[in-house]
């Protein structure tokens, strides 16, 4: 079955030049002109992958990705012909899995999607583990095989990128994952270099952990300059 793609944008040459190049290497596509007509007909077009443009008259791109935030964890690539890096980290804040600055090749676009698609399939780790196992961790809890969470026994709610982040740092419990190593796996090895990703990745998922917990702990350890490393209890305790 194809994968389908949702192509938001105001202008209909972009939407017909994306729209064409991917459906030419194999995506099914739809497409919407503005933001409102994405969230009003969301369900009907059922994206596995949304490309978001930021500048549109009415609701701009911003706007639309938290309000698709509050119900969906489709991967979202926002498109905008701005390049402030304080865009692409707003973007990244809200939920956005990646970011592309217009004008674009269609090599680094093909390359964009690939990479976001990507990360529904299994995470690359140094260890190996049965596929529909739990990991467990003080209150958290990470089903690898259905890639659910839960915190106190409620289940916590993240996108594909968030929880792939989380999974490889459970799979290596108590191990410090390196920054090359977590944007390799996670968005592709022409990320190693891409640090302010991975930086707003573990914000996300650390203030949603900490929502939820009812104890004070820091799972997820910042070693400046290295990497992450995802502490069990019995080391938090020890600390």
């Amino acid at each position: 079955m194809k994968q389908k793609i949702c192509v938001v944008d105001d202008e209909a040459k972009i939407l017909r030049f994306i729209s064409a190049n991917l459906r030419s290497v194999g995506y099914d596509v739809e497409t919407a002109s503005s933001g409102e007509e994405l969230l009003e007909n969301y369900d009907l077009i059922s994206p596995d992958l949304i490309l978001l443009d930021i500048m549109m008259p009415g609701k701009d791109g911003f706007y639309v990705l938290k309000e698709l935030r509050k119900f969906s964890h489709t991967p979202i690539i926002m498109l905008t012909a701005r390049s402030n890096p304080k865009d692409k980290v707003n973007g990244l804040n809200l939920g956005a899995d990646d970011y592309l600055t217009k004008p674009f090749s269609l090599d680094e676009l093909f390359a964009r999607v690939n990479a976001v698609l990507r990360r529904s399939q299994p995470a690359l780790t140094e260890g190996t583990v049965n596929a529909s196992s739990m990991i467990e961790t003080g209150s958290i809890q990470v089903d690898v095989g259905s890639k659910r969470v839960w915190i106190d026994g409620e289940e916590l709610k993240f996108t594909q990128t968030e929880f792939l982040l989380l999974e490889i740092l459970a799979l290596n419990l108590d191990k410090v994952v390196q920054h090359e190593t977590l944007l390799s796996e996670v968005w592709g090895p022409q990320y190693r270099d891409d640090v302010e990703y991975l930086r707003v990745g573990i914000a996300r998922i650390r203030r949603k952990i900490k929502e939820r917990l009812k104890e004070p702990e820091e799972y997820i350890i910042t070693y400046p300059g290295l990497g992450y490393m995802l502490k069990s209890v019995a080391a938090i305790h020890n600390n």
